[in-house]
């Protein structure tokens, strides 16, 4: 609550607060009304206190000083101001395990942007930095309510095992840090989400909400966030985005285009830590075992490199405008001043180069083929949430900050669901059905296994391998269907620039699905423009033929045509390159 500082006994949190630098913590989530909270109220010491430690209401000493003027005996007027179960009855002498509990009535989830985003915050002017802090605040809100309204799931009776949605929502303290734990202060926007485990259940009394319902959707909650946050930065400061590869063969991060990458590691002190102790103990690891670790013990090993590594944190509190001045001061001797004064304006610059080479344009059956074949190569059988968070990472590679249509996401999980998987197990899991990837190809359905087990290449290597091979399958059947004159619509959703967010174009997938009406872009317009192209490159190969012939007339020898430079990138998954272009970045 005080920027992991210390507060000094007998000192106000409001103050130890000021003295740190840091601002209040608000309350956040839908449950506020059930407690007399309203969204945007300052986090008072007492009220965490109570809700957070002690499971009661956040205004419990009225309740229960009312309670007593009206009667009731001490114990009753107490009892009224507890959420759900006492945390008492943790320490009941009714049975062995009750002794040993510890009550647990909150869960600390962290929302970090991307490093170039903290860059921007911490070396620009005070509108960018408000402006980014604005962002953060509309991203974290967006995905609190989404927890709350498609994730939260309250449990009663023995071992929970009745659950419903929660009636209202969560209750959140959410607080606001801006340091990392380096042992030189860097710049870390980041906010600490505290999510009260008290919430009611459809009948109106209180219980728990499911912890492991939460922390399953995580990733996909992270996802989620994480677009949300480009998008804004997109809208209010058009910067755009693009994907940056910090390991080979591992999944790239989305940052802003065009800020210096030098920065990052100027900014990123703690990876280099982890870095450099995670050699040590890999080669620790090939000297017991005799092999390099595979992937589970990799991230352990890197677990462990974490922890290994890990600073504890800093005594002295330093406002906000202080560590701003001095990270301009380090940034600026380290990389000069042409770089920090001049960041805004390359991002911007940066901005109009991809919003020219890449399209807006999302291909719901493309992403549906891509998420399915990157997650059944990464774990074999999986979820829905699992989907869902693969179908958002999809989407910030093609749209780079532009806005979504609402529910796209969903969209291309149930098309995948409704198509390209199978049951497997006794679960709720599903794996890909190759059967319907591969549809009359038997032979072919065998181009996913070797990629599957070639342990030369890292997972997600092998992931993006299998998308592009189903992807280039599709691509080839609807030529073949064009080209036998057979049209077939196919489902392409189109993102706007504009904060309205994108129109979509709906169709059919299934017989006997009503086919609605297509917003837009036109698909025939897009037919049409193919067929112009390939028009184009007919009379270009014919050309080419007139001037072999009229050189050998002439008995001059032909000269081959100059081989087309190979491009420096592998496009992101789904994005369109234009035409005439050379594309100049993307997914490596």
């Amino acid at each position: 609550m005080v920027g992991d500082g210390h507060r000094p006994a007998g000192t106000a949190l409001r103050a130890a607060q000021d003295e740190a630098g840091v601002p209040p913590g608000v309350w956040r989530g839908g449950g506020l009304a059930a407690v007399g909270l309203t969204d945007g109220d300052v986090v008072s010491e007492r009220q965490a206190q109570l809700l957070l430690g002690e499971g009661r209401h956040p205004d419990a000493e009225r309740i229960e000083r009312e309670r007593l003027q009206a009667g009731d005996d001490p114990v009753k007027a107490r009892r009224a101001t507890v959420l759900g179960r006492p945390i008492e009855h943790n320490r009941s002498a009714k049975t062995e395990k009750a002794k040993e509990r510890t009550p647990w009535l909150g869960m600390d989830l962290v929302f970090r942007p991307p490093p170039t985003a903290h860059i921007a915050w911490a070396l620009g002017d005070d509108g960018r930095r408000l402006v980014l802090e604005s962002c953060q605040d509309t991203a974290v809100g967006k995905t609190l309510k989404w927890l709350g309204e498609s994730v939260a799931q309250i449990r009663w009776g023995s071992g929970g095992k009745h659950r419903q949605p929660v009636k209202d929502g969560l209750i959140v303290a959410v607080f606001r840090h801006y340091e990392s734990r380096a042992a030189e202060s860097k710049p870390l926007l980041h906010d600490h989400a505290v999510v009260s485990i008290r919430a009611r259940r459809p009948d109106g009394t209180w219980g728990n909400v499911s912890a492991d319902s939460l922390l399953a959707h995580i990733v996909a909650a992270d996802t989620l966030y994480l677009l949300y946050f480009m998008e804004e930065v997109s809208a209010r400061l058009g910067w755009a985005w693009e994907p940056r590869e910090v390991t080979p063969g591992r999944r790239p991060v989305m940052e802003i285009a065009g800020i210096d990458q030098r920065l990052i590691g100027w900014q990123s002190t703690r990876r280099q830590q982890i870095e450099d102790a995670l050699f040590v103990l890999t080669a620790e690891y090939v000297e017991e075992h005799g092999h390099e670790p595979g992937e589970r013990a990799a991230a352990g090993l890197a677990c462990r490199a974490a922890d290994r590594t890990r600073p504890p944190k800093r005594k002295e509190p330093r406002p906000l405008s202080d560590l701003r001045e001095r990270w301009r001061e380090s940034a600026i001797a380290a990389f000069g001043a042409d770089v920090v004064d001049r960041l805004a304006e390359r991002a911007r610059a940066a901005a109009a180069a991809v919003w020219a080479r890449v399209r807006p344009v999302v291909d719901v059956v493309l992403a549906a083929v891509d998420t399915v074949a990157v997650v059944y190569v990464m774990r074999g059988a999986f979820k829905r949430h699992h989907l869902l968070a693969e179908a958002r990472r999809y989407l910030s590679y093609v749209l780079r900050g532009r806005p979504h249509e609402p529910g796209l996401d969903e969209r291309i999980v149930q098309t995948v669901l409704d198509d390209f998987t199978r049951p497997v197990g006794r679960g709720l899991a599903v794996t890909a059905d190759l059967r319907a990837l591969y549809p009359r190809d038997t032979e072919d359905q065998a181009v996913l296994r070797p990629l599957t087990r070639n342990r030369m290449l890292p997972l997600y290597a092998r992931a993006r391998l299998a998308a592009k091979a189903l992807s280039a399958r599709v691509h080839a059947e609807r030529r073949s269907e064009r080209l036998g004159s057979r049209t077939r619509p196919h489902t392409v959703a189109v993102a706007g620039a504009s904060r309205s967010g994108p129109q979509l174009s709906r169709t059919d997938r299934k017989a006997g699905r009503a086919q609605e009406q297509q917003q837009g872009t036109d698909v025939a317009a897009l037919e049409q423009t193919r067929s112009t192209l390939e028009a184009v490159a007919k009379v270009a190969v014919s050309l080419q033929d007139g001037v072999r012939e009229r050189d050998v007339a002439h008995r001059l020898r032909p000269q081959p045509a100059p081989a087309a430079p190979a491009p420096s990138h592998t496009p992101p998954p789904g994005v369109q390159q234009a035409p005439g272009r050379t594309p100049t970045g993307g997914l490596a």
